[in-house]
């Protein structure tokens, strides 16, 4: 994800990068990448980073769907070059990767690049998430 003018959601973001990394707003008691995913809530990891063309095209939805489902889903970006730790973590072979789990923490769908957000919203829903 990029710092977009005007969008304070990224403002927000790249304070918490300086110490741990990018989290949307809605990430309830987010401490670093060791609570990941978030247990009890379905929860959607975006791994990419900041200068990242495709990851440049996603940070508007991305901000969008944080305020649409906030308080249903945990929306978080983790930017990999400044995370390096979370590549492996993760299993990241190429970004933007995003990764959904369910409400117990377990994975259950994952898309390598760019993701529209009509795509995101339908895998929301097939999670229940409405």
């Amino acid at each position: 994800m990029v710092h977009l003018k005007g969008a304070l959601i990224f403002l927000v973001c790249a304070v918490f990068l300086s110490s741990v990394g990018t989290a949307y707003t809605d990430t309830p008691n987010l401490h670093g990448f060791s609570e990941l995913p978030i247990k009890g809530m379905v929860t959607m990891i975006d791994l990419g980073a900041e200068k990242c063309i495709p990851c440049k095209m996603m940070a508007p939805i991305m901000a969008k769907l944080e305020k649409v489902y906030a308080g249903r889903a945990a929306i978080v970006f983790i930017d990999v070059w400044k995370n390096k730790e979370q590549v492996g973590r993760f299993g990241i072979r190429a970004i933007p990767t995003q990764v959904f789990f369910n409400v117990n923490g377990i994975e259950v769908y994952r898309h390598v690049g760019f993701m529209s957000e009509e795509d995101i919203v339908a895998q929301l829903k097939k999670m229940g998430i409405r």
